[in-house]
Order: C-alpha cells, then sequence, then structure tokens
C-alpha cells in the first residue's frame, strides 16, 4: 500500500496551494490530477490580473500558475497526471483511494483527503434555451480553450450570454483576434461580473451590455445562424412582443460555474444549497471526518488569489489533523446574504480566528456587517458598496467575543438597496 499522510485531489491552484501548504507542515502528500499538466484553468488564462493580492502585483494565469508548480517541484511533492479517482473507502482513521493510472489502478492509503476539484461551467440546456442543435454554442472557457490553447478561432460573428468573468474577458479576447462582439446579454438587472473586467472588457472596447435580456431560441441546422433574444422581467421572464433576431455564428454562453462535488457526495459529504460546494468549519473539514474542501470546489471565487488562500489553509488544517471530537456551533445568516463560508465553527480549536468569506445578495449601498452572539451586537464592519458578483473577506478573532457552547451567532448585512 502507497500510504501518505495527506492526497489533494486536483492540480489546480487550490490543489497547488493546499499541497504545497500540508509538505511545509511535514505531512507526506500526494496530488493526483486528471490532466495531462498541473496549473488548472490558469493554463488558458492568459490575460493580466492575477495575484495582485497574493503577490501583489499583476500577473497572467500562466504566470501565477508556474511560480505555484515551481515551489511545488521545490517540495519534491509526489503527484499523479492523468489520474483519475474511481473510489473513496473510508476507514476508522483514515481513506483508500482507487486511481487509474497509465500504469494501472492503484490505490493508496490517507490520512486526510483534501477535495480541490474545481467547477464546471453551465451548459445552454442548463438556462432552457429552445430550438436545434447546431454547432457553434460554446461555454465561455471552451471559447477561450480554442482560442488561447489551440490557437483556433471559434467565431467570426458572436453574441455573448451571461455577463460573468470569463464571458467578459472573452468578449474583449474575441475582439482583439478580429471577430465582432454584437453584444453582452445579461438576464438579471445589476452585471455578474467584476466592475474591472466590465470598463476594462466592454466599456474600452465599445462592446454593449444589455441588461435584463437572455437568448431564448438558437437558429441552425449544420451551424447556428441567428439567436432569439427577449427582454426579461423582474423574475426573468420573457416579455411577449420583445424578441429580436440577431444573425451569428457562434453564442458563447457564460451563466454561471458548478462546484464539482461528484467525489464528496459519493463521501456523503453534505453540500450547502446556496454555494452547491461542501458545508465546512473553520479548518475546511467537511461533515465526513478527514475530508476537507477549498478553491472553486468549496464555493465560486472572484479572485484565484483567494482560491490559493483557501488552499493553504485546508493544507495546513489537514496535515495537522489529529482524529478526535469536534464542537461544532453553526452560523446564521441573515437573508441579506447570498452566502457566507465557512458555515460553522470548531470551539474545540484554541485559536479562533476564522477567516470569513461572504457575498451580499442585493446591491447595496452604506452598507454593515454586524455579528450578533446571543442577539447582542459584537462586531461591525462598514461597506460603502456591496455588490454580489464580488466576494467580500474578513478575518475575525473569536476568542474575543463571549461565545458558549450553546450560543447562537447570527451574522447579517444591512444597507440601502441600489
Amino acid at each position: 500500500m502507497n500510504m501518505y499522510n495527506v492526497i489533494v485531489i486536483g492540480g489546480g491552484p487550490a490543489g497547488l496551494a493546499a499541497a504545497i501548504s500540508a509538505k511545509q507542515e511535514g505531512a507526506e502528500v500526494l496530488l493526483i490530477e486528471r490532466e495531462a499538466r498541473l496549473g488548472g484553468i490558469l493554463k488558458q488564462c492568459i490575460h493580466d490580473g492575477f495575484g495582485l493580492v497574493h503577490f501583489g502585483e499583476k500577473l497572467s494565469g500562466p504566470e501565477y500558475a508556474e511560480r505555484f508548480i515551481d515551489k511545488f517541484n521545490e517540495e519534491k511533492i509526489d503527484y499523479k497526471l492523468l489520474a483519475f479517482v474511481t473510489n473513496i473507502q473510508k476507514k476508522s482513521k483514515g481513506f483508500i483511494v482507487s486511481v487509474v493510472t497509465r500504469e494501472g489502478v492503484v490505490d493508496y492509503s490517507a490520512n486526510t483527503i483534501i477535495l480541490a476539484t474545481g467547477c464546471r461551467e453551465r451548459t445552454a440546456k442548463q438556462v432552457f434555451i429552445h430550438g436545434t442543435r447546431p454547432s457553434g454554442i460554446f461555454t465561455a472557457g471552451t471559447a477561450q480553450h480554442f482560442t488561447n490553447l489551440l490557437g483556433q478561432m471559434p467565431t467570426k460573428k458572436c453574441v455573448i450570454l451571461g455577463s460573468g468573468d470569463i464571458g467578459l474577458i472573452m468578449a474583449r479576447r474575441l475582439t482583439l483576434e478580429g471577430a465582432k462582439v454584437c453584444g453582452v446579454y445579461e438576464a438579471k438587472r445589476t452585471p455578474s461580473g467584476l466592475t474591472r473586467n466590465i470598463m476594462q472588457c466592454l466599456n474600452d472596447f465599445n462592446i454593449p451590455l444589455f441588461l435584463s435580456h437572455t437568448v431564448t431560441r438558437v437558429f441552425g441546422e449544420d451551424r447556428l445562424t441567428a439567436v432569439e433574444i427577449m427582454e426579461v422581467d423582474e423574475k426573468m421572464k420573457p416579455i411577449r412582443g420583445t424578441s429580436q433576431i440577431v444573425e451569428c455564428d457562434a453564442l458563447i454562453l457564460s451563466v454561471g460555474l458548478i462546484p464539482e462535488n461528484e467525489i464528496a457526495e459519493k463521501l456523503n459529504v453534505k453540500l450547502d444549497f446556496r454555494t452547491k460546494g461542501p458545508i465546512c468549519d473553520n479548518d475546511f473539514m467537511t461533515n465526513v471526518e478527514g475530508i476537507f474542501s477549498c478553491g472553486n470546489a468549496l464555493h465560486v471565487n472572484d479572485l484565484v488569489d483567494y482560491v490559493s488562500e483557501s488552499g493553504e489553509l485546508a493544507g495546513k488544517a489537514a496535515a495537522r489533523y489529529k482524529y478526535g471530537n469536534k464542537q461544532l456551533l453553526n452560523f446564521k445568516i441573515s437573508k441579506s446574504i447570498l452566502y457566507l463560508v465557512p458555515q460553522r465553527i470548531d470551539l474545540s480549536r484554541e485559536d479562533k480566528i476564522v477567516t470569513l468569506y461572504f457575498r451580499s445578495k442585493e446591491v447595496l449601498n452604506n452598507a454593515i456587517l454586524q455579528i450578533n452572539v446571543d442577539d447582542i451586537v459584537v462586531l461591525e464592519k462598514k461597506y460603502a458598496h456591496l455588490r454580489p458578483p464580488e466576494m467580500q473577506k474578513l478575518e475575525i478573532d473569536f476568542n474575543k467575543l463571549n461565545i458558549k457552547d450553546n450560543s447562537s451567532i447570527c451574522i447579517e448585512v444591512k444597507g440601502e438597496i441600489a
């Protein structure tokens, strides 16, 4: 049996950071990656803007990944590429991980497992677009892969549905490569991407953004020839009489990301319906003892710097973890918060400094985040603006708060709806 202290599943930014962090804590680490190269999605993200928080400078995706890969190799961490996890068997204190590799089926033993499996994109069928099934309908990530890695232009004239960050970045990228972007259409009344990407990718290139609009139908047999676009109401239902036909040869979808948690579900890890990722504590451990989660598998981050940060924290915690009883207390959140990670705190830990990640449900001005312990406000944090696409990070020392075993911790956000 190949024995390790920690097995990391996923070789993207979260997995690399987790493996490095666990190794630096003295653990024997194995990283398992299904692709032929480490780096995850960063390999195809040739635009800059990565590393501003973590390294204090602007890097492209490959440059950011390379820094972690170099450190990963310096630490001499074991890894398997083109390897697929087929089964994980839980023991009393540990796991047996079955992996298909080029050498065949191999079993590995681990005390703890870190799930850093990332996320996937929603498809056309998941957003209920009607019509035929012609070629020319791509997710934004697929279009990015064709353009940046394969050197193939997927379109000459396209429509982009959804204002997520990848879609905004591809609007600029395709324009620079000579394609015509007819417009970016967003069903919500506010953009889904970061403000900086709206400015740099759309406004700077005169690409129109249409809010409260969606694609309802596609046309074409062998290849896409046009799409039908309609305005939507407050409930995002198409409004009759508002349809228009836009001719194009490609529809690029940037309609959201879903954390990849098939392995977690097989292990009976409980998922948060808000994040679509595991429910975890301040050590990033799930309800299944010894299983940790980090990065976009835990919740979809807006910055890769935060992905790496959660990986580092999960790696350190997994390497240090000793099986035993935890004293968990769940956080309660108000309806004004879209989601909060972690969802609970382990009171048995001496160090109760917790990094909270949250998003507001609405666009709010002059906002205040409040933490209430047993209906008493113990902490307030002011924000000039809060937007759902922009995740907030807050470090709180719960050692300084008067928390008991049966305390009620409620976190809420108040502000003026924009």
